[in-house]
């Protein structure tokens, strides 16, 4: 109001640097909680999408499952293996109703894949 009925442009000014500065600082204080990407999963991210929407969608067991992270994790080099494994085998343990999503899996896919994979 005090722009308009006052023509006090300023107090819009002091209102925007306020809001500006408040969530820079807002931005910082997240960004600190956050930490550093994960490298290595960005490097990753696509092969191990692949092969949990390859496990889940084929309802594939533990066994045929780990089966197929070891062949993938072949063509990687040796220091990279162990840890390509540990990831996807952390989001296969990780899925639920709630994330599948981000791999594109329909729920009813899941249902079936959850249900072998506890056996």
């Amino acid at each position: 109001m005090g722009v308009y009925e006052l023509n006090r442009v300023e107090l819009l000014k002091d209102v925007f640097l306020w809001a500006y500065e408040r969530s820079a600082a807002r931005y910082a204080a997240l960004r600190q909680s956050l930490g550093e990407p994960n490298q290595f999963r960005i490097q990753y991210r696509e092969k191990i999408r692949e092969l949990v929407i390859q496990i889940v969608s084929k309802a594939m067991t533990l066994q045929h499952a780990s089966e197929m992270i070891k062949a993938a994790a072949n063509d990687l080099s040796d220091p990279d293996r162990p840890k390509f494994i540990e990831n996807v085998e952390t989001e296969l343990l990780s899925l639920h109703e709630g994330n599948i999503a981000r791999y594109w899996i329909r729920p009813s896919a899941f249902y079936l894949w959850k249900a072998g994979w506890n056996l």
